[in-house]
């Protein structure tokens, strides 16, 4: 893990931009479509370490982007050419645009400043959805990575992110993915190879400022 002057570099609130995935109702929440995976997100505190970053990130001036993932009723525009796809389609939860399933999960809170990102199509939540370009505009150069899942969106989102010429930033304990036993395993062979692995406390303490002051 970096040093605490290094992360407090990285992760200048001027050019750092914390990213939330999939943080909504109907995957985390308490009625998800999802409910191994909730719980998993709930029972590790990951959520819980997620609403902390963003209630942190509010008080230090760092942009907070929610990328949320939905589909429209009649499904135009969404992925069928992946067994995820068509197994989300018999889901009893389905995240459909303008529902509560699409609303982001408490205990975390956005704030008037937050900008929500929905996509319809994809596995990513920066590709092809608009939040590189967001990004760019917004200055910035660290992109903090929190949330759901660690199976699938969360590594395509730290990929992404490389790709794009970004510094990706993962709090391991705010991330989550099924079984518990594979989210360690994909911080410690995978992720921490590409992105700078660092926890929760760490983040909140190169947000606090310089003593002295």
């Amino acid at each position: 893990m970096p040093s605490h002057e290094q992360l407090r570099e990285i992760l200048d609130p001027a050019t750092t931009v914390l990213l939330t995935v999939e943080c909504q109702q109907g995957v985390v929440g308490t009625d998800s479509a999802l409910p191994e995976l909730a719980e998993e997100a709930r029972s590790s505190g990951a959520l819980a370490n997620v609403a902390r970053l963003v209630f942190a990130a509010h008080q230090s001036g760092v942009q907070v982007v929610h990328a949320v993932a939905e589909r429209r009723p009649d499904g135009r525009g969404a992925n069928r050419n992946a067994r995820l796809f068509r197994a989300a389609e018999r889901l009893p939860v389905q995240q459909l645009s303008g529902t509560r399933a699409v609303r982001l999960a408490p205990p975390v809170e956005v704030a008037e400043e937050d900008l929500v990102v929905r996509r319809l199509h994809g596995l990513s939540p920066l590709a092809g959805t608009g939040v590189d370009p967001l990004l760019r505009n917004l200055g910035c150069r660290t992109l903090l990575v929190t949330g759901v899942s660690a199976n699938v969106a969360v590594p395509n989102a730290v990929f992404d992110a490389v790709n794009l010429g970004y510094t990706a930033v993962v709090p391991a304990d705010a991330i989550a993915g099924v079984p518990a036993d594979y989210t360690p395993a994909l911080v410690r062979h995978t992720l921490a190879l590409v992105a700078t692995v660092t926890s929760t406390r760490d983040v909140l303490g190169a947000w606090q400022p310089p003593r002295g002051a």
